[in-house]
């Protein structure tokens, strides 16, 4: 047996980042089909932006937006987590691991650091700074 269990590297593993993308799709799938038996989560739409796995696949930190603002994140958060097994299980079938992953769900803030990222460039300090640095080279 190796005697390094995980990748000693700054960022995931090829196989972590494979198997995050395979969980993305299949609960993105199970919930635009609305497959689960809760008629309150089967209401939601939620995106799923991204799923991150643990070094031994046994943890996935899932993160969803509920789409538009339909509903505030903190319901659709609790409504995956009331329906985690069921979840749990149709990744389970659809994934051939040894272990299912125990799943959990975590608000996506993508959306709003991309927000931030185009108010900051958009400041006119900012702009006179990047027109400054161009004016150098």
């Amino acid at each position: 047996m190796s005697s390094k269990r995980f990748q000693t590297g700054s960022g995931p593993s090829q196989r972590q980042l494979r198997v995050g993308e395979l969980i993305r799709r299949t609960l993105s799938d199970v919930l635009n089909r609305a497959e689960i038996h809760d008629p309150e989560l089967n209401a939601m739409s939620i995106t799923v932006g991204e799923v991150s796995c643990s070094p031994d696949l046994k943890v996935a930190t899932v993160y969803v937006m509920p789409l538009m603002g339909s509903v505030p994140v903190e319901n659709a958060i609790a409504a995956l987590a009331r329906n985690k097994a069921e979840l749990r299980h149709r990744v389970a079938s659809e994934l051939t691991l040894k272990y299912a992953p125990d799943l959990r769900f975590r608000p996506d803030e993508t959306f709003d650091r991309l927000d931030e990222t185009r108010r900051l460039f958009s400041d006119p300090a900012v702009q006179r700074d990047i027109g400054a640095a161009d004016d150098e080279e």
